[in-house]
Parts: C-alpha cells; sequence; structure tokens
C-alpha cells in the first residue's frame, strides 16, 4: 500500500523580470512557475491517488498471524469482549444466527420420547456408560427433549445415569463442530495467502464469536471447547438432573438469562423481576448457546484466559482447574464453583472429557 510522502521542492534558483525584455520571454517566465506549480501539485496527488485506488482496486487481502505479539493482550483482557447479558451479545450481528437457525429448522412436531422407551433404545444399541468409561467412544445418538418423568424416578443413579446419557452425545457434537472450525482456523493462519472463501469463512466466524475488531488472536482463545465434565455437571446443577421445569419446558440445559428474547419466566421471581431462562425447541440448540455464551461473554474472560494458558503448557484441559472460573455463572459465585467440582467428583464424569463420538460421515472421521 502507497504512504503518503510530503515533498519539500526548493527552488534555488532566482528569477527577475528585466525591464526590457520582450513579451515572449514573460510569458516564458509564467510559463516555467506555472510547470513549477504543476509538479508540486502532481507530486503531492499522485500518492494520494495510487493510494485511493489501491483501496478499491487491490482486493487481495493477506490475513497475518500475528497472534504471538498479541497474546498477552488477549489473555488480559485488552480486546473487546461481549456484553453483561446475553441480550447485549444478541445485538452483535450474527452471533447467534446458528442457534436461531437450529431452532427454526426443528419440525415443531418433535416427539418427546418417555424414559421406558429411551431406555429401551439404549439397551438396543448397546449404549451404556460403564462401556464409554473404559472405551472412550460414544454413539451419535441425538435425543431432542428430555423425558418428562425424570422427576418421578426413586433411584438417584438412574435419574443421572439416564441423564448423561442423553446429553453426553449432544455435547460431544457441539464439541467436535468447534474442533473443526478450530482446525480450520490454524490452517488458516498457516498461510501467507488466503481464498476468498476462507477470508469469508473468517469473517463469518468473527461474527459468530463477537470479534468485532477482528482479531485473529482473541478468535483462536474463543474458538476452543468445553470439558465434558464441566458441560455436564452444569447441566446437572441447573436442571437438577433434568427435572426442572425450564429443561422439561424449555429445554435449558444451562439455565441461561434473556430480557427480551422468548423464556420462561422463574416461578419465585419478584414481580418487577424482568429476566426470563431462555428458551429452546430441542436440546442441541440450549447445548450450542451455552457454549457460545462461555466462549463470548465479558465474565467468563478468566475461564477462556486460563483455558489458553493450558492449552499452551499442557496441550490439554484440566476440567477441575477451570472449573475455579466460573464463579460468576451464578450468584453464588465460589461456592458454586464448590458444587460444581462436588456434581464431577462424585460422579466420576472427568471420565467422559476425553471421550470421543463416532463420526456421522467420513469427512468428520478425517477432521476430529
Amino acid at each position: 500500500m502507497f504512504k503518503i510522502k510530503n515533498y519539500k521542492i526548493i527552488l534555488r534558483k532566482k528569477f527577475s523580470i528585466p525591464k526590457a525584455k520582450p513579451s515572449k520571454d514573460l510569458k516564458s517566465f509564467y510559463g516555467t512557475v506555472l510547470s513549477g506549480i504543476c509538479l508540486i501539485i502532481f507530486f503531492s496527488v499522485v500518492p494520494i491517488i495510487a493510494d485511493f485506488g489501491s483501496s478499491i482496486f487491490i482486493k487481495s487481502q493477506v490475513v497475518e498471524n500475528n497472534s504471538k505479539k498479541i497474546f498477552k493482550n488477549t489473555l488480559e483482557g485488552k480486546t473487546y469482549d461481549v456484553g453483561n447479558d446475553l441480550d447485549t451479545q444478541l445485538n452483535i450481528k450474527n452471533l447467534f444466527d446458528d442457534i436461531f437457525d437450529i431452532n427454526e429448522n426443528s419440525p415443531t412436531d418433535v416427539v418427546r420420547l418417555n424414559a421406558s422407551t429411551l431406555d429401551q433404545l439404549f439397551k438396543d444399541t448397546n449404549y451404556n456408560l460403564k462401556s464409554i468409561r473404559k472405551n472412550k467412544v460414544v454413539k451419535p445418538i441425538e435425543i431432542n427433549l428430555l423425558p418428562s418423568e425424570l422427576k418421578q424416578f426413586e433411584s438417584s443413579k438412574k435419574k443421572k445415569d439416564l441423564f448423561i446419557k442423553i446429553v453426553l452425545p449432544l455435547i460431544l457434537e457441539e464439541n467436535n463442530s468447534v474442533k473443526i472450525d478450530r482446525k480450520m482456523l490454524f490452517s488458516i493462519l498457516n498461510k501467507n495467502n488466503n481464498t476468498r472463501k476462507e477470508k469469508l469463512w473468517l469473517e463469518k466466524k468473527f461474527q459468530q464469536y463477537g470479534i468485532v475488531d477482528k482479531d485473529l488472536s482473541t478468535l483462536k482463545i474463543r474458538m476452543d471447547v468445553v470439558p465434558v465434565s464441566i458441560a455436564i455437571a452444569q447441566a446437572a446443577k441447573e436442571t437438577g438432573w433434568g427435572t426442572s421445569r425450564f429443561a422439561i419446558q424449555g429445554n435449558a440445559l444451562f439455565g441461561q438469562w434473556t430480557w427480551s428474547g422468548e423464556g420462561i419466566k422463574p416461578a419465585a421471581a419478584d414481580s418487577d423481576t424482568k429476566h426470563k431462562v431462555m428458551k429452546f425447541k430441542v436440546l442441541r440448540a440450549s447445548v450450542r448457546a451455552y457454549l457460545r455464551n462461555l466462549n463470548t461473554h465479558s465474565s467468563y474472560r478468566n475461564f477462556r484466559k486460563e483455558r489458553a494458558i493450558q492449552r499452551d503448557n499442557y496441550s490439554k484441559l484440566m476440567s477441575l482447574e477451570l472449573v475455579d472460573f466460573l464463579d460468576q455463572y451464578a450468584e453464588t459465585g465460589k461456592e458454586y464453583t464448590k458444587v460444581l467440582k462436588k456434581i464431577i467428583e462424585q460422579n466420576s464424569l472427568t471420565d467422559f472429557d476425553d471421550a470421543k463420538i463416532l463420526p456421522r460421515s467420513k469427512k468428520i472421521k478425517n477432521v476430529i
């Protein structure tokens, strides 16, 4: 790109007008002065025109990999973060568009299977948590709605077992989507020049992750998975292992609030309370909204910072340490994180952190 420079033209020669010179010489003098002025204007304007022209006609943009240089600034929160509630996030173009798409494209006649039917389905497909803990392989079974009779289960173990079986594949599928995007991002970062398709993809991801300054380092930190054990523990805590009204009526697994969107008002809320719990048509939309929330909301900046540090130092995520940075998820703060840790430890949820879901296609198999 051309840079505008200041040019100084110093006219050392002194011009004098002889009294007895003919008019022809006078015209020559004025012509010389005019030519000098034109040259000054020309050399001043050309860089501006060139710079302007390059901005219009030169479309080839190199995506600069400056992640290392501004990694520290990003971790310290010196780049843009989304606001203090979900609706602030919704105001940013395309941040939740893909989640709304799930809601809009989900069939209106989704069938709610009862607990006994689900239990038989899992037996028929040999889907059980014992083998998953051992082999770390999960079948891609997607359940759209929670069974309404979970609350009636007398056996706490049976209730928890069924709940984990339902949410585990959903969490793994959404984490896989993030992994695929993350692999694409690193592929782009390792190139000197990028295709138009790659630039459009980057633009979309900047919007999805609420990065208005289009900083690649911020995108790298935000575009990452949430450990499975943490996601299951939070879903269990927020829904009472799938028994809450918000979970059954609104497929809300993580208790996310909204001030203007569609939602369910808490029964015990004060009359002047304006917030509601976000509702979704299917459980998968709730899981995706949860991941997007942790990856964009300013309240979880420290969570993302610690996750990035763990990535750099250990190449893996340690959920029992990461969970300490979710104290702003609930009003109880540090007590909330203690409860999450207890849920993770008592139910051995870290067994699922390195589990993998069987791919639905060869394309996904090659990426994950």
